[in-house]
């Protein structure tokens, strides 16, 4: 008897164009660094840039406004003196903490396999 295959060639194609789609949304040096420091808390432009170490401000404005562009990150404007602008993830963009959770598994156990160490 001869075994169908999990998949067939639709499928796999339909899976490979959605990892297309994300990685063309995540793509870059910088997004899903900005992403993991949004998971935990909304952050002032200032700490972003420190948060996110060798990002350059005018990188950091450009990979933000992008996020906001794809509905994953709000930009909130405060009336201080000087201005205070905050980013968080929107309820759509805290989707990719598995995401973003899975990587850190998958990072740090990489590190030990080549480092040897934790």
């Amino acid at each position: 008897m001869i075994k169908e295959p999990i998949h067939d060639k639709k499928s796999c194609n339909q899976h490979i164009m959605a990892v297309h789609d994300a990685m063309y949304i995540l793509n870059g040096r910088w997004k899903i660094s900005i992403i993991a420091s949004l998971c935990f808390n909304t952050l002032r432009f200032t700490d972003l840039l420190r948060e996110v170490e060798g990002i350059s401000g005018k990188m950091l404005s450009r990979e933000l406004k992008n996020l906001e562009e794809n509905q994953l990150v709000t930009r909130t404007v405060l009336n201080t003196q000087p201005v205070t602008v905050e980013y968080e993830l929107t309820e759509y963009g805290h989707t990719l903490k598995e995401v973003i959770d899975s990587l850190a598994r998958w990072g740090h156990n990489h590190r030990k396999k080549i480092t040897g160490k934790d």
